[in-house]
């Protein structure tokens, strides 16, 4: 999370496709894998990071997840707009973060879309779209905690912060001096429910998760830092891109030909509705 990163695909082949249920990934990320459908569009993503992606129950603002339930978000709106733009159906699959590259390589999904930030060690096992959204990375702390009016990194010191698993917000904790750096927890949720137990002081996020954060919760804030006293990070790393199967050239281009009739403008009101969209008490 942060504003976080993750997009990838993979068609099967029509003997396997024809042994395959159609069906999505459980909350572990590990159902069976889905037949191939020249018609569908299956796009990974969590289900599980707002304002980016999230679960809801209800179709308003959402589209269906193949496993049930329904999925809005950001990455939603761009998943549609790239389906659309290829004359596809969007099927959402819901993967948890750690099974969306096996789910590519594996052929359960076409693309991830969730996200996800194009490092270098995650191209080594996936090709990536150009940028869909860029943004910086806060600390999402306690509105009434010791840390509500830190600046600076070094404001800091003696914290217990975190970050998601696998993802370069828990790493960059080692730039802070002095820091407790907590174990990294898998949800973005669950650093929530962290921070208000007391069990952490604060975590690492991208400026819409924590803009989603807040907006559901009334007693958490978030620390923005000036350039120079902030986390020193790569455009690969606050970047957010699409992710695709290694080599797969002829996708990638379709999905960069249709993020490049998506607007800046439009990109930005599409966050600012998702934000204002999140669902606050499901």
């Amino acid at each position: 999370m942060n504003l976080r990163k993750n997009v990838a695909r993979f068609l099967l082949v029509g003997a396997l496709a024809s042994t395959m249920l159609l069906t999505g990934c459980n909350s572990k990320g590990d159902g069976a894998a889905a037949p191939a459908d020249s018609d569908t569009l299956r796009v990974g993503m969590e289900c599980d990071y707002a304002p980016f992606n999230w679960t809801q129950t209800s179709e308003e603002n959402g589209y269906k997840i193949a496993s049930g339930g329904y999925a809005g978000g950001y990455d939603v709106e761009i998943a549609k707009k790239i389906a659309d733009s290829m004359d596809k159906n969007l099927e959402i699959v819901k993967t948890e973060w750690n099974g969306l590259t096996p789910a590519i390589t594996s052929g359960k999904i076409d693309l991830i879309i969730a996200g996800m930030s194009p490092t270098a060690e995650r191209r080594e096992t996936l090709d990536f779209s150009n940028t869909y959204y860029t943004s910086d990375l806060v600390i999402v702390v306690k509105k009434d905690g010791a840390y509500s009016n830190a600046s600076s990194l070094k404001d800091f010191a003696g914290a217990n912060i975190t970050g998601q698993l696998n993802t370069f917000h828990y790493e960059v904790i080692d730039q802070i001096e002095g820091v407790n750096k907590s174990t990294a927890l898998e949800t973005f949720p669950a650093m929530i429910v962290a921070i208000r137990s007391g069990k952490i002081d604060g975590y690492v996020s991208e400026r819409p998760g924590a803009l989603s954060a807040v907006a559901a919760n009334d007693d958490l804030t978030f620390v923005a830092f000036e350039e120079g006293k902030g986390f020193e990070t790569s455009v690969d790393d606050t970047s957010i891109s699409v992710g695709v199967k290694k080599g797969n050239t002829e996708l990638l281009e379709k999905v960069n030909d249709a993020l490049s009739k998506i607007s800046e403008e439009e990109r930005q009101s599409i966050m600012e509705e998702a934000v204002v969209n999140q669902p606050l008490g499901e």
